[in-house]
């Protein structure tokens, strides 16, 4: 799947990075805390969120996700979007839910992030 196949599929408005449409994602994750895409995501991963502000721009940063998918038509600010476009991220808007989105992508063939837990304690 490419950018501009979720840009179609979630019927988004393409914010930032328009050059990089044709990138090839391979997961995606959904979340408003950075926290945990801190903790389950790599690169490659699409993110979405409905949390509109700078530290979802660090956060990809520092994971190298090229594009972030804001969900319920949020739109971040222009400060927050020239950010993004200085670092090379694609950023779109769909008005959809993120269980929408997730979905929607999910039934389309993008897989969500494998997360790894530790073994549970079996005492019993």
């Amino acid at each position: 799947m490419t950018i501009q196949d979720m840009v179609d599929l979630l019927r988004a408005k393409v914010l930032c990075g328009e050059d990089k449409l044709e990138t090839p994602v391979f997961s995606a994750f959904c979340s408003d805390l950075m926290s945990d895409v801190l903790a389950f995501v790599s690169d490659r991963t699409v993110l979405i969120t409905g949390l509109v502000n700078p530290h979802v721009i660090r956060t990809a940063d520092m994971l190298d996700l090229k594009c972030i998918v804001f969900c319920r038509g949020k739109v971040p600010t222009a400060a927050i979007l020239e950010d993004a476009k200085d670092l090379g991220m694609t950023v779109i808007s769909t008005r959809e839910t993120a269980f929408t989105t997730c979905g929607r992508l999910y039934e389309t063939g993008l897989k969500g992030v494998s997360i790894t837990w530790p073994q549970e304690d079996k005492q019993t």
